[in-house]
């Protein structure tokens, strides 16, 4: 389905209700589920059918699978050792029928430390046991591989396979599912070392046990291993409390919904088609039709405005075509009956369009409006490089000049995306997202107006650009909290590096300092933040002698990942982002 050899990912089956129910029990309900598609047919109606009945295959499948290990799933888990055992039977068999850019498992933690707590005060298992259980699993978990084509480590460097965990959050009834065994996944980083699998992902509300948000800040501090997502902002706008996170900023109902997952548009290549009267510009070819060629001189901020929604407009309509194809023949040739066979048979779904390069066509556009920009152009009438005169406001400060012009791009490229039919009546959603492609991105983008050069790396997510986000941590991530998540539900990846002392001289000064934080930044309506916290020499020394941090661990774009495994040109990228040395 996908113009590469790797599945689409971001689908993440509700692996608990193997252990709940045993597969007698869910084959029991799909066989139920397929009486009820009867009447008179449809094309939904027919390939609902087809799919239902792939789903039972499968699960006959993993039960043979099981038995082949020597465990009987028929029934459910009746103890935490099966408990475990059973809802990694249910992973693993996804993993196995299926190579995604994104395999999360999605909230097993609060789940499965019911069955554990109920052992320990049954005295059938005690609290070192219990750890090692977990352990064990995540050991599993971490031995997680697919074989890739080179090409897939330009766009997710480091070969991540995102076995995201969402721990945390809070019930719509004010309860939290922070429970002893969320602390035992945080726990891992210590016991196994830092590692980038699982994707540990905290769901993080104002409402927490400070006692847990404590410990977070100081996992954060001592391995740079764990995200942090606004529990309280997705669960009022998205509407259930009992979600995962899939791959690594989308909210996902656990069972109830999927997504279709659509990586993401490169807007500073849109914008210089733009600027080329709808010309590509390194070759010339005409991509876009009927965008009028611009005078020459300094730039006119209106009419590059509108050439370039004329451009995103068009942008739109040819991505939601690909979309609809791809996700089609997927579905034809490709499909994830392991994983859906843990899903309602009738699930909503996400169409998950994304956009890279946020930030610099916020830069552009206010350089272009507050200085004067004349584009250079080789003898075919292309860019190839902009002489920016004067100073222009950057993302990054906490300057609403042009931190709302990110925002609205961002609005409107979402309601042009909504214009469009989608497969299977998807619902549209968009991320600012880049995850490492960031990197493949730049080299393949001309001279911005902004002053970017010609294959210089993007910002990663939503992040500013490099070295631009002078005035502070705190405004750094101020400008990135105005961007609206409810144009942009598919997640805003934000990645913010510190070196230690910026948050205080103590050990319990660092971790009341990145609480505060924390606190303030999602308080705001921010929806994501991976948190670094190290010195640039550190990656300096591990990019010259990577021998000695085989288990460095950093946050990239809505994943970790273990440095010295990045490619050269990755490494270099992280190096040169902006380690905040104040807030």
């Amino acid at each position: 389905g996908l113009p590469d050899n790797y599945a689409r990912g971001r689908i993440i089956g509700d692996y608990r209700r193997l252990a709940l129910y045993g597969v007698n029990q869910l084959i029991k309900a799909k066989k139920a589920d397929l009486a009820k598609v009867d009447g008179q047919m449809s094309e939904h109606k027919v390939r609902l059918r087809e799919e239902i009945n792939a789903q039972i295959g499968a699960l006959q499948d993993i039960l043979s699978m099981a038995a082949s290990y020597g465990f009987d799933i028929s029934r459910p888990a009746e103890n935490a050792v099966e408990a475990v055992q059973w809802v990694y039977f249910a992973y693993l068999a996804a993993v196995k029928e299926q190579d995604g850019a994104a395999m999360s498992l999605g909230n097993a933690s609060s789940f499965l430390d019911i069955f554990i707590e109920r052992d320990i005060e049954a005295g059938l298992l005690d609290e070192e046991a219990a750890q090692e259980l977990i352990d064990q699993f995540v050991m599993k978990l971490r031995l997680v591989r697919h074989l890739r084509p080179g090409s897939y480590d330009e766009i997710f460097g480091g070969d991540p396979t995102w076995v995201t965990e969402s721990i945390g959050g809070i019930l719509h009834d004010g309860r939290t599912k922070v429970t002893r065994t969320s602390f035992r996944f945080l726990q891992t980083l210590y016991n196994l070392g830092p590692s980038p699998e699982p994707n540990l992902t905290v769901l993080w509300s104002q409402n927490l046990p400070e006692g847990f948000k404590q410990f977070c800040a100081q996992v954060s501090i001592d391995t740079s291993s764990i995200q942090y997502e606004n529990d309280d902002l997705m669960r009022g706008t998205r509407g259930s409390d009992d979600y995962g996170i899939a791959c690594c900023v989308s909210y996902q109902e656990i069972g109830k919904s999927i997504q279709h997952f659509g990586a993401r548009a490169n807007l500073p290549k849109a914008l210089l088609i733009a600027l080329n009267g709808g010309r590509e510009e390194h070759d010339g070819v005409e991509v876009v039709k009927n965008i009028p060629a611009l005078q020459e001189g300094v730039l006119d901020y209106d009419l590059v405005l509108d050439v370039f929604k004329r451009t995103l407009a068009e942008l739109a309509r040819v991505y939601a075509k690909a979309m609809y194809i791809i996700h089609y023949m997927h579905d034809r040739y490709y499909y994830e009956k392991a994983q859906m066979a843990f899903v309602d048979s009738d699930p909503r779904i996400d169409i998950a369009y994304g956009a890279a390069g946020i930030s610099i066509i916020a830069d552009s556009l206010s350089a272009i409006k507050y200085a004067k920009v004349t584009p250079v152009r080789n003898e075919k009438g292309l860019t190839v490089d902009f002489i920016i005169e004067g100073e222009y406001p950057q993302y990054g400060n906490d300057d609403d000049r042009v931190d709302n012009i990110a925002k609205e791009v961002t609005k409107f490229f979402i309601g042009e995306l909504r214009k469009h039919a989608t497969y299977k009546n998807s619902t549209p959603t968009l991320s600012l997202l880049t995850i490492t492609s960031n990197v493949m991105y730049g080299s393949n983008t001309g001279a911005t107006p902004d002053g970017r050069k010609a294959g210089e790396a993007f910002a990663p997510g939503a992040n500013p650009m490099h070295g631009r986000d002078n005035s502070g941590a705190i405004a750094s991530l101020n400008s990135v909290c105005k961007l609206d998540y409810r144009d942009a539900q598919d997640g805003i990846s934000n990645t913010f590096s510190m070196v230690p002392k910026s948050l205080g001289d103590s050990r319990e000064e660092q971790v009341d300092n990145l609480v505060s934080a924390l606190s303030g930044y999602f308080k705001q309506g921010a929806h994501h933040l991976n948190v670094n916290v190290l010195n640039r020499e550190t990656l300096i020394d591990a990019y010259e002698h990577p021998e000695n941090y085989p288990q460095l661990t950093i946050r990239v774009s809505g994943y970790a990942v273990n440095f010295v495994r990045l490619s050269r040109a990755h490494q270099l990228e992280v190096i040169t982002r902006t380690f905040h040395s104040c807030m």
